[in-house]
């Protein structure tokens, strides 16, 4: 698998890197790869006021860092189930243009979340404005994700009969570890979602505080291999019973990490890239 890095707030990344009091997102492919990721997931809201030209100069960016920009995620919730036919269609222009905007940037996939009761009404409502959006990500090659959210897409076998309902391929999902594990069935959700999944996101909240270091005594040689410090414990949910559904499935795409909980954000991605890549290891050595 890819491990990647979603960045929804770029701020505790590039606090020492900015240009004229700006953060420089254009930096932001290089600090991934400095963590030890290998792509990068961003949000809209970090590329508000953007023009065409500054999409393209961040995708050569990325291109020389060797750290692609993946997938571009929608930050809010788009209503493709509102009975007001304006707001519908301006909806469904919405997902276009960050559709463009994903294909610009070189992804090969946009995310979003829709807003939609679980009633056969806004069913149907959905997967007919959401036709014409999969005819604009064909042409663009690019995939749509739907990621879950509460109401119409929440429960997979609704998600799943709203992705064979619009039909095409290039619909899919992008499920979540935290919402599986909310879901009370985390393994059976993920082996339902994964096989149509463009990316999985592998959140991560909170971790065991690391032990401290034993004094060394000054008479002590130095030993000629160091040992390795254990992997960090994330102590929110497991992470490698949902690493072996994923694997389970065939799936070997782009992990997204995001670390979700407080403190510094740079040490949460360092330790859920350590957790996340400890479990792995064990899923295929098992």
């Amino acid at each position: 698998m890819l491990l990647t890095l979603t960045v929804t707030d770029a701020r505790p990344f590039l606090a020492t890197r900015r240009l004229s009091g700006t953060p420089d997102l254009h930096a932001l492919p290089m600090i991934v790869r400095d963590l030890g990721l290998h792509g990068l997931n961003l949000t809209t809201a970090l590329l508000a006021g953007a023009e065409a030209r500054d999409l393209e100069r961040l995708r050569e960016s990325a291109d020389k860092a060797r750290c692609s920009c993946l997938v571009l995620i929608e930050s809010g919730p788009l209503r493709f189930a509102s009975l007001d036919e304006n707001e519908g269609e301006r909806v469904v222009e919405r997902a276009k243009r960050v559709l463009q905007a994903g294909a610009l940037l070189g992804c090969n996939a946009v995310s979003v979340r829709i807003e939609a009761d679980t009633s056969d009404e806004s069913g149907e409502i959905v997967a007919e404005r959401l036709r014409p959006v999969i005819e604009r990500a064909e042409k663009l090659e690019i995939n749509l994700a739907l990621s879950p959210a509460p109401g119409l897409t929440s429960e997979p076998t609704r998600l799943t009969e709203l992705i064979k309902s619009v039909g095409g391929f290039r619909i899919g999902t992008m499920p979540d570890f935290e919402t599986a594990v909310a879901s009370g069935d985390a393994v059976g959700y993920l082996r339902r979602l994964t096989p149509y999944a463009a990316a999985v996101s592998a959140s991560t909240v909170a971790f065991a505080a690391p032990p401290p270091a034993k004094p060394r005594k000054k008479a002590q040689p130095e030993p000629e291999t160091p040992d390795e410090p254990p992997p960090p414990e994330h102590t929110s949910y497991p992470l490698e019973p949902m690493v072996r559904a994923v694997l389970s499935v065939g799936f070997d795409g782009n992990l997204a990490v995001e670390y979700r909980g407080g403190g510094d954000a740079t040490l949460g991605v360092k330790m859920s890239r350590a957790a996340l890549e400890e479990a792995i290891r064990r899923a295929v050595e098992a």
